[in-house]
């Protein structure tokens, strides 16, 4: 009998441990998304910015992923690898960088700001080694001398090519410089404008996602 009890008791436990498994598998990964102003909707409420809007089309693709948002206005590469161990106290399954904007715009030394860049992902990858590194590409207006502005936006593929991460070709791709799609300041998308920003990323992200 009480050998019988045994049996039913391992069979009960083997049960519940499959439920749970099955409940994991179901709830899916987290994606992070790190960056500055422009994945923190400035101007906007958070609900209209590109995380938001592609959390929707996760939600209407009935894909398990949660996402969450680590974004700081203003910030830059050097201000993101200060703060990104913290944010590591969360499982990252999928991260997408987007930052070095603002350095763009600082003029910022092209070595420090691909140095910034490439250590945070080494912090990521070091926590999480499975996680799927997205790199979303900027560029800068052609004022800032062409020099700079070409070697710049090269930060961001050579950092995916090493990397063997995914890239987001140009994260502003048919919004930048376009009054209709931002706002007054010409930089910050409008929530028209963010829409065009969840496409270009949803176009990277979805193949990862199962979607």
């Amino acid at each position: 009998m009480h050998r019988f009890l045994s049996l039913l008791q391992i069979t009960v436990i083997f049960c519940s441990l499959s439920i749970l498994s099955a409940q994991s598998e179901k709830t899916g990964g987290s994606i992070l998304f790190f960056g500055d102003s422009l994945t923190a909707a400035y101007g906007l409420d958070e609900s209209q910015g590109y995380p938001a809007l592609i959390e929707g089309k996760i939600k209407d693709a009935d894909l398990p992923w949660n996402i969450f948002v680590g974004a700081v206005s203003g910030d830059t590469s050097a201000g993101g690898l200060r703060r990104i161990d913290w944010m590591l106290q969360r499982r990252v399954d999928v991260f997408v960088l987007a930052l070095g904007a603002n350095d763009g715009l600082r003029g910022t030394e092209l070595s420090s700001t691909r140095d910034n860049l490439q250590q945070t992902i080494d912090r990521v990858i070091g926590k999480y080694p499975d996680a799927k590194v997205v790199i979303a590409g900027m560029q800068m207006p052609p004022n800032l001398g062409s020099k700079y502005t070409e070697e710049f936006a090269a930060i961001f593929p050579d950092l995916a090519e090493k990397n063997g991460a995914y890239l987001i070709p140009f994260l502003l791709d048919g919004v930048a410089a376009n009054n209709d799609l931002n706002q007054d300041d010409i930089i910050h998308p409008t929530a028209e404008g963010q829409k065009v920003v969840a496409e270009n990323v949803w176009e990277v992200l979805q193949p990862l996602l199962g979607g």
